[in-house]
Parts: structure tokens; C-alpha cells; sequence
């Protein structure tokens, strides 16, 4: 099905049409948007005041004025006014609803937290002066959301420090929320104060000030990974026409509201209407921020802000890519219906959708088939066989994938075709995010680890996005393909044999998960790049039971297994691999958030000040490492041994370490999760933070063992079971073809990679070229040195050597200095187990330093065979040997 839709047309005359919400809908957040009703509600807004008071106080005190600056506001696209630091009277938000309006209501919490400090016995009652803002004006239809602050100054905050700072603001916000419990409650921030970590707000608000179109999108990037899931919301933008001129104000409040929208807010107040502005007692008439001067009249900058508000979220005139959405399912009946309607709600020019049945057993079909979707149906071949299936049949240059329990939101396709349009990424992807509404369990498997996450190297570029979610270039996909093993038996005989099929796109062994990795890692591994827009985001069902979250990480487990055979340059000796960028998942969220250090600048003077966290390698995510329960099992046997030979007690404290460590964390981070049933009774709040603690201990084990029946364990085994003496040798090899270091080195590792070794290359410290291992423990180290001669003639030097690090000794130095021990206690029979233990590790050592000193060999005279031969090599066969390198090769 060919979907086109045409672009939004600018309106400059006239008011704009406003969501058809009804007068008593309340805001709600719902992902990184702000809803009313069922539409979507993009805040296009500006600041009003604050105005100089009169005898009375009242700082809005004519009804008039107020009257006819509100009509001009949605005449002119403006849905929504801030009022920063006065709870406005219920006139003032009777006169927002009149003309649709909706107000941004600041309850001032920056004007008392000298109190924190100065602890004075007449201090107010802070939060009772809150209760009783809130309680003044609390359920009118026109409030969008309460700000219990605006900007503490940075020298305050960083007096009290952090912690109690957002101790404070959490309690305001506490006692906001009982005044009215729908309304949505912010504190708007500033860069100098960006550390301030405030989970519990609905929304997030940043005032920036920034007047280089780069920097203030590289800083919203910024503030999205900080919001996490939540609406961003840039709560001041402007530039001062009294310095800058009215020309150039307006040509970089266009630019500053088209980006903030582009990238992915939720909102923008300019700062604002007008250029009246009275603070610290006095009028302030040495700057001109407004869009309209004192006397109301306008400036360039409203028509021009008018015309960029009426193209939200993007331009009018951008060149639209069309766009492929592939839906592959078996047997997703029960979810694929909201799947599908919400693919038919995406508000794009020009997309398709095509849904792959692979081998369904239900209704997919049939259901996908009502909503008039190109439906593909074919026999049961696994979800990359149906995502090659799905790019085969896109005629769209950009392929998406989501998955038949996610839906996208409506602007999903624009973000990502937008990110496209503007980078030379050959991958983008976005947040997926729980629905509201799947029951208290899937909430909980929500806050969990194991869910789909991105990992991102920056703000901007990621190393991994996760197949629910996740888009690229037709081209790029297509040109990643290689070689799919095959297996045969020969007539008469057991032994089975690789053929190498070719396939395009995805690896089609994986036929449940993991194949997002691998394709991540190959688009990267030919020099792409993949991207990250915050706001592409698709609602993405949670497992709703404890069978089906233990299935779902057995799955992963196994596709971890997989994943090691193709890329075991990828792990560590022990199974377990590390990204490079941060992963960013809940759970590590819940336990980073314990630590860090903040940038202040020199006495305190930095602009922008951060919080520095701990990258997700750090000791609290150690226990959610499947290999620590390993770990456990280890220590226990151990310990059991004490019973025989008492010094060996000393592991029974690491034992109770070890097992305490993850029951902590998991309690720890499920106490931190900020869930939505805390308003339930307690006992039920405290069963199901229970469950949440009893998933982050059961995910490391699912996995475990799904590694461990899949062949990913620490004693595992890579490459031929051939042996060479663990002895230094030196190659030489006289060659008249010149051939490049680089060239001789990459062939050399495609040669042992084809061979199904473990190859790592030597960094920028080493003194080798290439690590060939073949298990856990040993390994064989390559040096290689060119001489030349002259007329293209070279002399080539290869050096290999078995190496096996302090790390890899340590364990058989251990366990024979406690055998050796035990002997000369006379505790004969703990000495023959560490012995024999001892005894193993080290045969393990030097079985792993011989085979891969044999692989090393075969593979020198295997390259200088080849190389040096006196037929040259063919591109294509070099490419072939290239390509061999990604396949696993079985042998019975």
C-alpha cells in the first residue's frame, strides 16, 4: 500500500487552527510529547512578564491589555504563554481559555531556597506557600503545567549542594502534585545547573541562550540524553534587538525555532511577547528581547516566528525520501491490529508498508491484509530471512523496521527521514518506549535490564540501535551482504561440509534476535556511521509475565552465542563483550545515578556545568554480568573445600560478597525506579518493587544459560584443533612483488579469521602486529618487519611467539600455591583437587599457546604462498577470502 500525504501549507494570515481538544482536556505526557486529548500538543509559546506591580501586588492588574496581547498571541500561531515567576489570578487563565490559550504557571521556588541556608525560626512554611499557589488556580482547563522554579542560581546550588537541592525541588514538586494530582509539574533549568538530576518531573525545561545554530542543536542533543524519555522543552530562546537589531533578531529566532522543533522538543517559548519587562524592582529598558516593543506594536521577528510556528515540527518545502516500513511477524496476531493502525496514523508524505508473514499459524495475514498493506506470507525461515524478504520488496530508498508488537508514533517516519536528509548516516534509530496501560508486570519488566536499548558513542551517533526501531539507506543495507554457511552431509558418510551461500542485508542465522547487532556492526565495520533522533519514537510492548521475560532472555542468550562464533574479535577471554559508547538503559540509569562528578569551572565560574557519570564498565554493573554468577559457583566450590582444609576460609567472605552485590543492586534499583503505581496501596507497591528485584536477578541467569547451552563459556574453543610446538618462530620470505605493511597484514588477518580464529590487532603501545587466541587461556603473538630492496623486491620478517598474560597465570599460580599449601598441612586430598585444578589451567595454557601457534603457522605459509605467488590474486578472490572470514565453519 502507497501511502502520500500532502505537507501542511503556511498560513500568514489569520489565527491557526488548534487541536480539536475540548475545553476540560488536561495535558498528559505520553513519551517525549506533551498530548490533550488524543492530539498531539506542541508548545508554541512565549513568555509574559513580569510586569511591574501595582500598590496592590498584582502584577497582571489590566484586564485590557491582557485581552488584547492574548488575541494577538493566537492570531499569530501562539498556543501558549509562560508566566515565569507570578502565579497569574484565574482571570488571567480565563482570559488563555477564551482564546485558547494554554499557561505555563511559575510557582517561584528560586525565591526561598536562601532559607535552605539560612535556617531562620520566622522562615516560611515553603511548601504551604506552594499548596496554596497550586490550590488557588489548580484544575483550570487552560494550565499546560506548573514550573515550581526557575533557575536556582548556581553559586546557591552549589553551597547546599546537589543532593539537597533536589531533595527540595522533589518536595515542592510532592506537594504540587497532592494540589492536583492531573496536572503536569516542571522546574525550569539552565545550563550552569545541569547537573541537578530531577527524575521525578513530567516534563523537562531548559533555558538556553545560545546564538550558533550548531552549538544550540549539539546542546539540545545534549539536554534529549538528559530527559531521557520525557518531553524537552526549551523554556526561553530570544536574542536582544537592542544589540543585535531587529534584523538579526529575527533571523536567528527563525533558525532557533525550526531547530528546536527539528530536533525533537516538545515545545519553545520565545523569550518575549513584549519588550516591557520589569525585574529586581525596576523597569529593565537597556534590553529588547520582545517581539512586539513596549508599545505593542510589532517587530520582524513575529511575522517570522508566526511563519516558522505555522511548520511545525519541519519545513514545508523539504524533498521527503520515500520510505519502506517492513513489519516482519509469526504468529503476532494479538498485536500486530495496534501495529498496523498505528502505521496508517504516521503522518509522512510518501511511505509503504509491507508486513512479512513468516510462517504465521493465526490471523496475521488477514489482519495486516484488512488495512490494505502489502502482506508477503512465506513458509517459518526466522526474522532475517522475513527483514531480507521485507528490503527485497521496498521501493523506498529508506527501509524502517519496527516490530509486530511496537507502533510508531505519528511523526515517527519525519524524524527519521530527517535525520537522513541532513547526515550521511547509513542507519538511524530512536527510543522505544512501554506503553501506558500494560499492567503492573509489564511496568515492571519495564524498569528491568534486558529490554532493547540503544548505545550511543555521542549525543548524536550510536554504535547500536535495536531492531523494534531502526531504519537505513536501501543502498548501504544491501551492500553489507556475505556469506551464509550451509551445511551437507556426503553420501555415506557423517561428516558434514560448509557451503557458502550470499545474502543480502541481514545474517539470516539469526532467526529470533541479534541480528541488529551484527548488522550494526557490519555497517560500521565498512566505515558508516548510524544516527539517533530522540524523537523517533515507537511504543514498544514490555513482556506481560515472568515465562515469557525468561524465554525473551534465553533468546538473547543464545543469540549472544551467536554472535561470538561470527565476531569473537568482539568479547573478551571469558564471553563477555563491552560497547564502546554508553548503553542507555534504565537499569544503569537507576545505578549511575549514585555517583559522578560535577564540572563547576574554576570557582564555580563554568557556563555550562555537568555531571560526569561512570561509564557503564564501572563496579555497580559488574553483578548484572551473566559471567559474575560463574563467579558465585567458583567461590562456592571453594568454600566447600574449607570443610576439609581451614584455610580456605578466607573465601567464604568473597563468597558472601559475591552474592550479596546483586541482591543489593537489585533492591537498590528497585527502589529507585520511578513507577507509577506508588500511589497504590503499600503493600502492593512493595510485592512489585519485590518483582522488579527478582527480574534483575533472574536476567543475568536467563542469559547464562542461554550462553552456556549455545556454546559462549569460558572454556570454549576457536579454531582447528591442530597443535604447533609453544616455541618463538621466525618466517622470512623473499618476494619480488612489493606489497604494502598495511596490505600484507590485513590479508594475514582475513587468512586467520577464514580459519576461525580469534584475531586482535596490536594497539598503539604494542610491540606486535596481531593476537591470534584460541580459548580462554594462551595465545600467539605476530610481528612482521619489511625490507626493501629495490625494484619492487622485498625481504619479509615474521615473528611469532606463544604470550599469556599476568591475568591468565594468576588463576594456576593461585591454585598451586593452595595445593602446595595443603600439601604441607597433610590435607592430601584438597591438594590433589587444587593440584589437579592447577595441573588443567596450565595444559589449558599451553594447548591454547600451541594451537594457536599452529594456526599462526598455517596461516604465514598459507599468505606467502598466496601473496608471493607467481600468479597474481584475484580482486574477487580475496574478496571471497574477505568475506569467508564472517562465516562459521562446524565440524563434527
Amino acid at each position: 500500500m502507497m501511502i502520500q500525504r500532502s505537507q501542511t501549507e503556511t498560513v500568514l494570515e489569520g489565527p491557526l487552527v488548534l487541536p480539536t481538544a475540548t475545553a476540560m482536556d488536561r495535558p498528559s505526557v505520553r513519551g517525549k510529547f506533551i498530548f490533550i486529548g488524543k492530539e498531539k500538543f506542541y508548545v508554541r509559546g512565549v513568555t509574559y512578564g513580569a510586569f511591574r506591580p501595582d500598590a496592590s501586588g498584582n502584577e497582571y492588574r489590566n484586564p485590557e491589555v491582557i485581552e488584547r496581547d492574548f488575541a494577538k498571541m493566537a492570531a499569530n500561531g501562539i498556543n501558549t504563554v509562560r508566566i515565569p515567576h507570578t502565579v497569574p489570578p484565574r482571570s488571567l487563565l480565563d482570559v488563555a481559555q477564551r482564546h485558547g490559550l494554554r499557561v505555563m504557571v511559575g510557582l517561584s521556588a528560586e525565591q526561598y531556597v536562601g532559607f535552605l541556608i539560612d535556617k531562620k525560626k520566622d522562615a516560611p512554611n515553603i511548601e504551604e506557600l506552594v499548596r496554596a499557589k497550586v490550590r488557588a488556580i489548580a484544575g483550570h482547563p487552560s494550565i499546560l503545567c506548573y514550573a515550581i522554579g526557575n533557575e536556582i542560581p548556581a553559586p546557591i546550588a552549589r553551597w547546599l549542594g546537589r543532593r539537597k537541592v533536589e531533595r527540595y525541588l522533589e518536595q515542592l514538586y510532592r506537594a504540587a502534585k497532592e494540589e492536583d494530582p492531573e496536572g503536569l509539574v516542571t522546574y525550569v533549568n539552565y545550563p550552569t545547573t545541569e547537573y541537578l538530576q530531577l527524575p521525578f518531573l513530567d516534563l523537562v525545561c531548559f533555558n538556553v541562550y545560545l546564538e550558533l545554530q550548531e552549538r544550540l542543536e549539539a546542546y539540545i542533543d545534549h539536554l534529549h540524553i538528559l530527559a531521557g524519555d520525557r518531553p524537552l522543552i526549551m523554556s526561553e530562546v530570544g536574542l536582544d534587538s537592542l544589540r543585535h537589531g531587529e534584523f538579526n533578531q529575527a533571523r536567528v529566532l527563525d533558525w532557533q525555532v525550526r531547530s528546536t522543533f527539528s530536533s525533537g522538543c516538545a515545545g519553545l517559548f520565545v523569550f518575549a511577547w513584549t519588550d516591557e519587562w520589569y525585574r529586581g524592582g525596576a523597569d529593565v529598558d537597556d534590553w529588547a528581547f520582545g517581539l512586539t516593543n513596549r508599545e505593542r506594536q510589532p517587530k520582524p521577528a513575529l511575522a517570522v516566528v508566526r511563519r516558522a510556528f505555522s511548520e511545525v515540527p519541519f519545513p514545508s518545502n523539504l524533498n521527503w525520501p520515500r520510505v519502506s516500513v517492513v513489519v516482519c511477524s509469526c504468529n503476532g496476531a494479538n498485536t500486530i491490529r495496534e501495529c498496523c493502525e498505528g502505521l496508517l496514523k504516521l503522518e509522512y508524505p510518501d511511505y509503504e508498508v509491507i508486513v512479512v508473514d513468516d510462517g504465521s499459524t493465526d490471523r496475521t495475514a488477514a489482519i495486516a491484509d484488512e488495512f490494505g498493506f502489502r502482506v508477503i506470507s512465506t513458509e517459518n525461515r526466522g526474522l532475517s530471512n522475513a527483514r531480507n524478504t521485507g528490503l527485497e520488496a521496498a521501493t523506498g530508498e529508506i527501509v524502517a523496521y519496527i516490530d509486530d508488537d511496537a507502533y510508531p508514533d505519528p511523526h515517527w517516519l519525519s524524524y527519521l527521514a530527517y535525520t537522513f536528509l541532513n547526515t550521511s548516516h547509513a542507519g538511524v534509530g530512536g527510543p522505544n518506549i512501554a506503553p501506558p496501560g500494560d499492567g503492573p508486570i509489564a511496568e515492571c519488566v519495564d524498569h528491568a535490564p534486558g529490554n532493547p536499548t540503544h548505545v550511543l558513542l555521542s549525543d548524536r551517533e550510536a554504535e547500536h540501535i535495536p531492531g523494534c526501531n531502526m531504519a537505513f539507506r536501501k543502498a548501504s543495507l544491501q551492500s553489507i551482504g556475505g556469506f551464509e554457511p550451509r551445511f551437507r552431509m556426503t553420501d555415506g558418510s557423517h561428516r558434514r561440509y560448509v557451503e557458502l551461500h550470499p545474502y543480502s542485508g541481514f545474517d539470516p542465522r539469526f532467526r529470533v534476535a541479534g541480528d541488529d547487532v551484527d548488522v550494526c556492526w557490519r555497517l560500521r565495520q565498512q566505515g558508516w556511521t548510524l544516527g539517533f533522533h530522540p524523537a523517533a519514537m515507537v511504543w514498544h510492548h514490555r513482556r506481560s509475565s515472568l515465562r515469557a521475560y525468561w524465554k525473551q532472555q534465553l533468546g538473547y542468550g543464545k543469540a549472544e552465542a551467536m554472535l561470538e562464533r561470527k565476531w569473537p574479535e568482539q568479547y573478551n577471554a571469558f564471553g563477555h563483550f563491552t560497547w564502546a559508547g554508553r548503553v542507555y538503559a534504565k537499569p544503569l540509569m537507576y545505578l549511575l545515578g549514585w555517583g559522578g562528578r560535577i564540572y563547576h569551572g574554576i570557582w564555580g565560574h563554568a557556563p555550562f556545568q555537568s555531571l560526569y557519570q561512570p561509564g557503564p564498565s564501572g563496579l555497580w554493573s559488574l553483578p548484572l554480568m551473566p559471567e559474575w554468577y560463574l563467579a558465585i559457583v567458583l567461590l562456592a566450590g571453594l568454600t566447600a573445600l574449607d570443610t576439609l582444609w581451614s584455610p580456605l576460609r578466607f573465601t567464604l567472605p568473597l563468597l558472601v560478597l559475591a552474592v550479596i552485590a546483586p541482591l543489593v543492586q537489585a533492591c537498590v534499583s528497585a527502589v529507585r525506579a520511578p513507577l507509577s503505581f506508588v500511589r497504590q496501596p503499600c503493600v502492593l507497591c512493595l510485592k512489585l518493587r519485590a518483582l522488579i528485584a527478582l527480574l534483575y536477578l533472574l536476567q543475568p541467569l536467563a542469559r547464562l544459560w542461554g550462553r552456556l547451552r549455545h556454546g559462549l563459556c569460558p572454556w570454549r574453543r576457536r579454531g582447528r584443533a591442530r597443535h604447533s610446538l609453544p616455541r618463538p618462530q621466525t618466517f622470512t620470505v623473499w618476494t619480488e612483488r612489493w606489497q604494502s605493511p598495511d596490505e600484507r597484514l590485513l590479508f594475514l588477518e582475513a587468512t586467520l579469521r577464514a580459519r576461525d580464529t580469534v584475531v586482535r590487532r596490536g594497539g598503539h603501545f604494542d610491540r606486535w602486529d596481531l593476537e591470534v587466541r584460541n580459548g580462554v587461556f594462551g595465545a600467539s603473538r605476530i610481528l612482521m618487519a619489511i625490507e626493501d630492496h629495490g625494484s619492487g623486491r622485498q625481504l619479509v620478517r615474521y615473528r611469532s611467539w606463544p604470550s599469556c598474560s599476568p591475568a591468565e597465570l594468576a588463576p594456576t599460580l593461585l591454585f598451586a600455591t593452595l595445593s602446595a599449601e595443603a600439601a604441607l598441612d597433610h590435607s592430601w586430598l584438597v591438594c590433589i583437587l587444587l593440584g589437579v585444578t592447577a595441573l588443567m589451567l596450565a595444559l589449558r595454557t599451553l594447548q591454547g599457546c600451541a594451537a594457536a601457534m599452529a594456526a599462526v603457522r598455517d596461516a604465514l605459509i598459507l599468505s606467502c604462498i598466496r601473496i608471493d605467488s607467481k600468479d597474481p590474486i584475484e580482486s574477487s578472490e580475496r574478496s571471497h577470502l574477505m568475506k569467508a572470514t564472517q562465516c562459521q565453519t562446524t565440524k563434527d
